[in-house]
């Protein structure tokens, strides 16, 4: 009975540490450490029940209470474990929900622009958009220059026609015909299936009375009717076509 007692003992002290180790054990560890602390209570139980049984002595039934205690007192250990590993595992769980939704945010986001599927990374919808905002403002000078920083870093950007196209338009609100002009031509040149460069074309028409240049006006507009008959900028050059006659 003495080795039994002491074999107890030794166990109950040699599991005091399970708390302030708890959060070192990975999940499995944690696990194995339960179901071992499971597997001493079964057994000691077993044995207590199994001495009792036994023996009316009084002073072993005293040891036997006491390893009652001491068994109830591992339980709470178990029990505190178990809550500490359950914690730990939602924390890990909700730290990579957390990353994952982050990295997620950086990823490129599939879009649709002007009729067609294209990656587009945060950055560079943020730039493109800023660009456009500051034209929206009437900040024409500081949307010029947002633009076309926009070009240089997103060459192959889903946004590029359109960024070309207001920046052809930045020039225009300046006044500065020629440049817009040269803008214009770029979309209508790169981007020729773009639905911009419709619209690229009836702009260029614009700087080119705007320069009092009627013939290069008339020649963009007949380019416009003939190359996108079906688009609703079309209808504005047959329009103008008409008053230049």
């Amino acid at each position: 009975m003495k080795k039994f007692l002491a074999a107890a003992a030794l166990a109950a002290l040699s599991l005091g540490p399970l708390q302030a180790q708890a959060a070192l054990f990975e999940d499995d560890e944690a696990r194995r450490a339960i179901l071992e602390i499971r597997d001493r209570l079964k057994n000691m139980q077993s044995e207590i029940n199994a001495k009792a049984d036994k023996s009316g002595n009084f002073e072993l039934n005293n040891q036997n209470e006491q390893l009652k205690q001491e068994i109830a007192r591992l339980r709470g250990q178990v029990e505190l474990l178990t809550n500490e590993l359950a914690n730990t595992q939602k924390r890990q769980k909700d730290f990579y929900v957390d990353l994952d939704t982050r990295l997620r945010k950086l990823e490129p986001q599939q879009m649709t622009i002007d009729g067609k599927e294209v990656s587009v990374e945060q950055g560079e919808q943020r730039a493109y958009e800023s660009a456009l905002a500051a034209f929206k403002s009437g900040d024409y000078k500081t949307a010029g220059a947002s633009f076309y920083d926009f070009l240089r870093r997103y060459p192959n950007s889903g946004f590029a026609p359109s960024a070309q196209y207001w920046l052809g338009n930045t020039y225009y609100a300046q006044r500065d015909y020629r440049n817009a002009i040269s803008a214009q031509q770029v979309v209508v040149k790169n981007f020729p299936d773009n639905p911009k460069a419709a619209d690229a074309l009836l702009n260029i028409a614009s700087c080119y009375m705007e320069l009092k240049d009627k013939a290069s006006a008339k020649k963009t507009l007949e380019t416009l009717v003939a190359k996108y008959p079906d688009a609703p900028s079309a209808q504005t050059a047959k329009e103008r076509l008409a008053a230049l006659k």
